[in-house]
């Protein structure tokens, strides 16, 4: 077991330490659960699904990376699929404070990136922000997802946002989680460049059309991918960067490892991720960074 749930461990009721263990001594346990095993955890040690979440919050907070705050934050993004997806907050030294990335934000993409389709609860150790609870907003049924919070009545996510500003203002009916192909084409033998375009081809970006992904590659081969997720509110927008950050990290990996990346976005997009990309990747201490234009030009 990773090092960083030694704490939180320590504090799990030991009937549900003996039913975990198995799963999260693996060393490939990637930041969740399957349905088929929060079905065999809850039938094990007689927890409800919400008992269940706010006991593995400890563990979804372990992996925050947090320089600047010191502020661990943890949520459990529960899909329809019956899955449940950690997350939790990232920051990043010597960039802008805007590139952190929040706990909902980071399960939600979790969620996204693992292929679900729809959530219906979040769990989280602290109230969500306003940033947060908009950026819930741009999913489907964004309004009815249920927010847990620590000794609090549970809450639609509408309690949270009335009168909420969404897709449904600017007649946007493709929301975030929604199966997309943008249809650009990937002949690329380019391991990156190809999982770049991949990735930009489900991006979301309904309000800009500024379709954009990224790949980055860690020093020991691992490749992983982001995908651009744009909010109708435009600031709680996450930059595709993030999103593949957020892969890293809860899969075990030091964000700091990244070897390489290549970033794909559109030429004539009114809103480009170049300048921000770089300089993160940069701040993390990868020198070899591309951009390449989904027309195929550098």
């Amino acid at each position: 077991m990773h090092s960083r749930f030694k704490s939180a461990w320590s504090e799990l009721p030991e009937k549900l330490q003996s039913v975990l263990k198995p799963i999260m001594d693996k060393p490939d346990f990637s930041a969740m659960l399957t349905a088929e095993q929060v079905k065999h955890i809850k039938a094990e040690s007689g927890f409800t699904d919400s008992e269940l979440a706010f006991l593995l919050l400890p563990f979804a907070a372990a992996y925050a990376v947090t320089p600047i705050s010191h502020f661990n934050v943890g949520a459990i993004a529960c899909g329809v699929s019956g899955n449940l997806y950690f997350g939790a907050n990232m920051e990043f030294s010597h960039v802008s404070i805007g590139q952190t990335i929040h706990a909902e934000q980071c399960s939600i993409t979790h969620a996204w990136l693992k292929g679900e389709k729809q959530l219906t609860s979040i769990t989280v150790n602290y109230t969500p922000c306003g940033h947060c609870r908009q950026f819930m907003n741009e999913l489907r049924e964004g309004g009815k997802i249920m927010v847990h919070l620590p000794q609090r009545q549970a809450a639609t996510l509408h309690d949270y946002l009335p009168d909420s500003f969404g897709p449904s203002d600017l007649n946007i009916t493709t929301l975030l989680l929604d199966t997309v192909d943008h249809g650009y084409a990937n002949q690329s033998r380019d391991r990156l460049l190809s999982a770049a375009i991949d990735a930009a081809n489900q991006s979301h970006a309904p309000y800009s059309n500024s379709h954009s992904g990224i790949a980055v590659q860690l020093k020991d081969g691992s490749l992983f991918t982001g995908r651009y997720a744009e909010n109708a509110a435009f600031n709680p927008s996450l930059p595709p960067l993030q999103a593949a950050l957020i892969m890293v990290n809860l899969a075990g990996k030091d964000i700091t490892s990244i070897d390489q990346a290549t970033l794909v976005e559109r030429q004539d997009a009114i809103v480009q991720q170049w300048c921000t990309t770089e300089n993160t990747l940069r701040a993390l201490g990868c020198q070899k960074v591309e951009r390449i234009y989904l027309d195929g030009s550098i």
